[in-house]
């Protein structure tokens, strides 16, 4: 007969399937410092010794790391998306930018589509709240701060999309982008016509997922796509031409 004795689960797996579940839909991010031995098992209603069990397990498992004299921390896994000679190769071949932006129009239309569709009443908040901190960031100078929330703009609609296969592969792909493999995103605000341009984009994306429209979603993200990639050709374009000024200025002196 297919049956077998049900088991008594250990408190050490249950404890180490509630933080795998925080790590796979993206709540607990690489990198992020869990609370003290101490809270956390309070906070989990466990004791000390199960909570050091699952903790050990999932150690073994390379989803956690400690760090001596600091704490226990969620493990770099992203890290191995991609591996760094491959890294080093992207950054050098101005080809794999534009198939990087090709790549984000394809994966961040579907899940604006997705969003548009799936998401919670509350991912909805949490995309709305972004974009008003772009707002207010938008006026300041600096472009920096509003940079950074375009980046935390798009990762809330991947999330909102609840696809963790997608949450994952996009999260690495943006941490390559902060870090600047791809183009440095401050230079998409140096000019104020585009900071603008960009502002209006991300609000056409912001209405058409609060209004749960699908296709409107997925055209806005397409156009706004397609407006960085013709920004980062013209930028390169002119990068060339001012090596090519510079050189005809350095031989005319010279004569």
């Amino acid at each position: 007969m297919p049956f077998h004795k049900i088991t008594q689960e250990r408190v050490a797996d249950t404890v180490m399937h509630q933080i795998e579940q925080l790590i796979l839909r993206g709540i607990l991010r690489p990198g992020e410092r869990l609370p003290s031995e101490r809270d956390l098992s309070e906070k989990m209603g466990v004791s000390r010794p199960s909570l050091r069990e699952a903790v050990a397990d999932l150690e073994t498992r390379g989803l956690l790391t400690t760090r001596k004299g600091s704490g226990v921390y969620v493990a770099d896994v992203l890290g191995s998306a991609f591996s760094a000679p491959l890294i080093q190769l992207f950054a050098s071949h101005e080809e794999a930018l534009f198939d990087y932006i090709s790549f984000r129009r394809d994966l961040e239309g579907l899940a604006a589509e997705r969003a548009a569709r799936l998401a919670s009443d509350t991912d909805l908040k949490v995309i709305a709240t972004i974009f008003q901190k772009m707002q207010a960031a938008h006026n300041k100078r600096n472009p920096a701060e509003e940079a950074a929330l375009d980046a935390e703009f798009h990762m809330a609609i991947i999330e909102a999309s609840h696809n963790v296969f997608m949450l994952h592969m996009m999260r690495s792909m943006f941490e390559m982008l902060r870090a600047g493999v791809f183009y440095n995103r401050q230079v998409m605000f140096k000019v104020r016509t585009t900071r603008k341009a960009l502002l209006d984009q991300h609000r056409a994306i912001h209405d058409a997922l609060i209004a749960r429209e699908p296709k409107k979603a997925r055209e806005a993200i397409d156009d706004h796509l397609h407006y960085v990639e013709v920004c980062m050709t013209e930028n390169r374009k002119a990068d060339i031409n001012e090596r090519i000024a510079q050189q005809r200025y350095e031989h005319e002196q010279s004569r």
